[in-house]
């Protein structure tokens, strides 16, 4: 099975520092549901992983994160692709558990509910913690420049091996030519 792991906020949709409360503050990048419909069409299992510590914070509950995801699936479906799974974490940075990006635990939890070996996933994401992550679960770390992405560019670090790419679409470009 080829599957991929994407982060969501800063990598398909526009972050904010205010966090993304409901689903009409969940606003696509451009180009990033056609990136997930190319490699939905080119037989790329979609997985989304994402921390959503405003949960722990009390700014949105699971109705809430469920309406967001909701409207992301919809918009996917709408450009000719499909998600497969979302993953999220809940809790606050300092909550010590084993699923927050940069731990590896969501995308171990993932591997083992799509029973695969992360060692040839792709795990696309915008900051630090999410190719961290990647690099702790023996997984293929791809930068996005969108969201965080230049400025974690920017300041380096990157784990080895890190693939760097101006977006989703031409993250997706490279998996589904």
């Amino acid at each position: 099975m080829k599957l991929v792991v994407l982060d969501r906020d800063g990598t398909i949709n526009h972050d904010s520092d205010e966090y993304i409360k409901s689903p009409s503050e969940w606003k696509p990048i451009k180009g990033s549901l056609e990136a997930i419909a190319r490699l939905s069409q080119a037989g790329w299992r979609v997985v989304v992983a994402t921390n959503q510590s405003g949960m722990a914070r009390g700014l949105f509950d699971v109705a809430a994160l469920n309406a967001i995801h909701d409207a992301m699936h919809r918009a996917a479906v709408q450009a000719g692709g499909r998600i497969d799974a979302i993953f999220f974490c809940p809790h606050a940075p300092d909550a010590g558990c084993e699923c927050r990006k940069p731990k590896p635990g969501m995308l171990r939890e993932i591997a083992e509910r799509m029973n695969v070996d992360l060692a040839e996933v792709p795990v696309i994401g915008d900051s630090q913690r999410d190719l961290q992550a990647a690099a702790a679960a023996g997984a293929r770390p791809f930068l996005v420049l969108t969201g965080k992405g230049r400025r974690t560019y920017e300041a380096g670090g990157l784990p080895e091996g890190t693939l760097v790419f101006a977006d989703l679409a031409a993250a997706a470009e490279h998996l589904a030519p």
